[in-house]
């Protein structure tokens, strides 16, 4: 190992984990350099963090002139750039959404939304999906089902959570529709078994399941859920951490589908890479939540908000380009599923996209997986896998991405398929 990794190895608790060895040591757009000069694609984008690319010289701007006035608030007084990315965000966010606090973390935001849920209906059921990623506090970890792994050694976790399917059609070999009937069938069959439409405050769902597998649900699916939290009084809380932010080609996922969540949680790209995140509801809907009952020191730092204010400007003139470059890449990615048998399926929206590899019985191949990974990397283009059988290539570089970049990369992915497919 290098003496940079060795610090690591040293110094940093095992639990966090790094997808490569590799030092990077300046960005810029969707481009890496690492400490010899090497260059990368970076196709990760921090996990749909870096939507603007890396070191956006309008955000860096706006970042240099807030840390010259002030830093940091802390709720102990009021101040400019905590309420101007508010209203930044109420300019773009789904209606009936009119409200923003701020917290520091995606987990952050789900923890306080599920509170705000419970508070104002006085119900404590949580419906969740599985396959579902929503972060990895003790809180949000009970409503995380991605894989297994994040629950392990953690039990008991908060009860009142009720665990629900997805559809899946790839992995259940099913169409969309009868893998969306299949999915409602089990719901209603759990609100006559398990838990009353009563008890439930809240349905919690990715309108895209994200560590999951990069699902899009079904526009029935989504539909006939907001129908049913309607008919029995229950929130629907969209979590757009992942897909927020132009990723999907839209500014929301669930802008694709026409359903107004009654509440939404914002993080990843909402700062660029700064530490922020968001809750917005109703204005009559955080009417019903008592002051203090809920807070965050760090939430809102001065400087990501500043940072977010910009962040709004610059993906505005992105989401207009980001459908023709999502139908670009996966016109390209749909070439490579048709010419190599280790792609089981190409899906996804805007530049959300999965490309989830198979074995020859057309099982999750982990294997392929890694060796595609390190593949890839040496030729010069960075990828953070999901799916719970860690055997999906996210396809997720910032929004700044050019259509020749797109090419460049599937074309490192072609590569490393045929290498790997020529030693099998």
């Amino acid at each position: 190992m290098s003496d940079f990794v060795d610090r690591f190895t040293n110094t940093v608790a095992p639990v966090i984990a790094f997808d490569n060895n590799v030092e990077i040591v300046k960005a810029q757009g969707a481009r890496l350099t690492d400490r010899s000069g090497k260059t990368y694609l970076d196709f990760g984008a921090g996990i749909s963090v870096t939507n603007c690319g890396h070191n956006h010289p309008q955000i860096v701007e706006a970042v240099h002139r807030q840390v010259d006035r002030l830093w940091h608030g802390g709720g102990t007084f009021r101040f400019d750039a905590y309420v101007s990315a508010a209203e930044k965000l109420v300019s773009v966010a789904p209606a009936p959404i009119d409200m923003f606090f701020f917290m520091s973390s995606g987990a952050e935001a789900v923890e306080a939304a599920v509170k705000l849920a419970r508070h104002t209906t006085g119900r404590q059921g949580v419906v969740v999906f599985r396959g579902g990623f929503h972060g990895r506090t003790m809180g949000a970890v009970s409503y995380t089902t991605s894989t297994v792994k994040y629950r392990t050694g953690y039990h008991p976790l908060l009860p009142s959570v009720f665990v629900t399917p997805f559809p899946h059609p790839f992995r259940q070999g099913l169409t969309e529709e009868e893998a969306t009937s299949r999915a409602l069938d089990e719901f209603q069959q759990m609100l006559r078994h398990v838990v009353a439409p009563e008890d439930i405050a809240c349905f919690l769902i990715e309108p895209v399941q994200g560590e999951g597998g990069y699902y899009p649900a079904p526009l029935r699916f989504l539909r006939e859920l907001r129908e049913m939290a309607d008919r029995y009084g229950i929130l629907l809380i969209a979590d757009e951490i992942q897909t927020g932010f132009g990723r999907t080609g839209e500014w929301w996922a669930v802008d694709h589908y026409g359903v107004e969540p009654d509440i939404l949680t914002l993080g990843k790209a909402i700062a660029n890479g700064l530490p922020l995140s968001a809750v917005g509801a109703s204005r009559d809907l955080f009417g019903k939540w008592p002051p203090g009952s809920h807070g965050s020191t760090y939430g809102g730092n001065a400087v990501a908000c500043a940072a977010a204010v910009q962040v709004v400007d610059v993906i505005s003139g992105l989401v207009p380009q980001v459908p023709a470059l999502g139908e670009h890449a996966m016109s390209q990615l749909r070439k490579i599923n048709d010419s190599h048998p280790t792609v089981g399926d190409v899906r996804g929206l805007g530049l959300m996209i999965a490309i989830e590899l198979t074995d020859d019985e057309g099982q999750p191949d982990s294997g392929a997986l890694e060796f595609v990974r390190k593949h890839v990397l040496e030729a010069g283009l960075i990828f953070h896998p999901c799916g719970p059988a860690h055997n999906i290539v996210r396809f997720i570089p910032p929004l700044v991405v050019t259509v020749a970049e797109l090419d460049e990369a599937v074309g490192m992915i072609d590569d490393a398929l045929t290498a790997w497919e020529a030693s099998h």
